[in-house]
Order: structure tokens, then C-alpha cells, then sequence
């Protein structure tokens, strides 16, 4: 598959694909982006990815990209005009690494509580806020988690504790991490962020 400019195969509130249209829009990448519906992938997004999740990004010599940090770094390796991989790469790596492994699922069961009756939804926020208070305390020192500047690891993260705060809004705005709370304030109200969530 030869291709004019990159295909991003994509679904809008996809944590995973947030970061990685992110990405796409900080290194100033024109691409095709294609919304798909999780109840009904089509035959050709399944060839490209049998597993069938986004995102999925095809660049245009046809090479095929299914993780989405891989896509973050495919597209700032050709340009990263803030530097946002200018940072300390082992505790950046350590950061990303308990987002998208414990926390992640444990935000799964918190937000879907009903398929996980072996406890109840307040025990899987618990085990959430194990990593939430590490970020706080992380922002107590820097205005975003690895400096005063957004980072690579802001953008990986960001999302999903978006996602969290969206399980129960009333519970967030009320808790006690109020630098937690600024940092996703701001970050939502950034230019890029209004940008990748606009609907096609």
C-alpha cells in the first residue's frame, strides 16, 4: 500500500489514540485520519491490524504502526519542535510504563466495575490513586510532570487520566489532588488538545 500522506486509523475518545493524534499535530503532520467504529471494523482496517484496536497509523511507503507510543515517537523523531522528548528518559519511561500497565487496569475495572464483581468500584479507584498520588506529589515540584514545560510523558499520560476523572466527575473535582486537577485543566484547555478532539 503506497499512500500520498500517513493514514491514522483512529477513534476520537481512545486514550491511546489521543496521544498519538497529539503527537501527529505537534510534529505538524499531514494525515488522513479515519474514524473507526469499534462495533463494526471494516475488512481493511482488520488487515492491516488483526488484533483490531487503535490506533493504527500506515506511513506512505505502507509500513504498518500499531502502538500508539511508537506512533508518538514516529512522528517527533521528524519533528519536535518543543523538544518534548528532551527529558529525563528513564523515570519518563518508568511513568509511561505504570500508566499503561497497572493503572490502566485498573482505571479498566474502576470504569466497568460491573465486569469485575471481585470488588467494588471504590477498591478499584483505590488501587487507581496509588498512581494519582505519585503524579501529584510530581507536580508539586514542576508545573507539568517532568518540567515547567510539557513533555512526552504528559502527552502519554494525559489521556487517561482524562479518562478517569470522567467516571465520576462530582468525585474528582471534589478529591484532594489539586495539582493533578490544575495540570488536566490545562492540558484540556491547550490549543492542540481542542484540535485532535474536533469531530470529523
Amino acid at each position: 500500500m503506497i499512500l500520498i500522506k500517513p493514514r491514522l486509523y483512529t477513534y476520537r475518545r481512545c486514550p491511546y489514540a489521543i496521544r498519538s493524534r497529539l503527537a501527529l499535530h505537534q510534529a505538524n503532520i499531514n494525515y488522513e485520519s479515519i474514524e473507526i467504529s469499534l462495533k463494526d471494523k471494516s475488512s481493511e482496517f482488520l488487515a492491516l491490524s488483526p488484533k483490531g484496536t487503535v490506533p493504527v497509523l500506515v506511513d506512505v511507503n505502507g509500513e504498518v504502526i500499531e502502538e500508539s507510543l511508537e506512533i508518538m515517537l514516529w512522528a517527533l523523531n521528524q519533528n519536535d519542535p518543543a523538544c518534548w522528548l528532551l527529558n529525563d528518559e528513564n523515570t519518563s519511561c518508568t511513568l509511561i510504563d505504570e500508566n499503561d500497565l497497572n493503572f490502566k487496569k485498573n482505571l479498566d475495572r474502576y470504569k466497568y466495575a460491573d465486569r469485575f464483581p471481585e470488588h467494588s468500584k471504590e477498591y478499584y479507584r483505590s488501587q487507581c490513586e496509588i498512581f494519582l498520588n505519585l503524579l501529584n506529589d510530581k507536580l508539586q515540584t514542576n508545573h507539568y510532570l517532568m518540567a515547567e514545560r510539557i513533555t512526552f510523558a504528559d502527552v502519554a499520560i494525559f489521556p487517561f487520566i482524562r479518562q478517569f476523572a470522567l467516571v465520576d466527575e462530582d468525585w474528582f473535582l471534589n478529591s484532594k489532588y489539586q495539582e493533578l486537577k490544575k495540570w488536566l485543566n490545562d492540558f484540556k484547555n491547550t490549543e492542540m488538545f481542542q484540535e485532535v478532539m474536533k469531530k470529523n
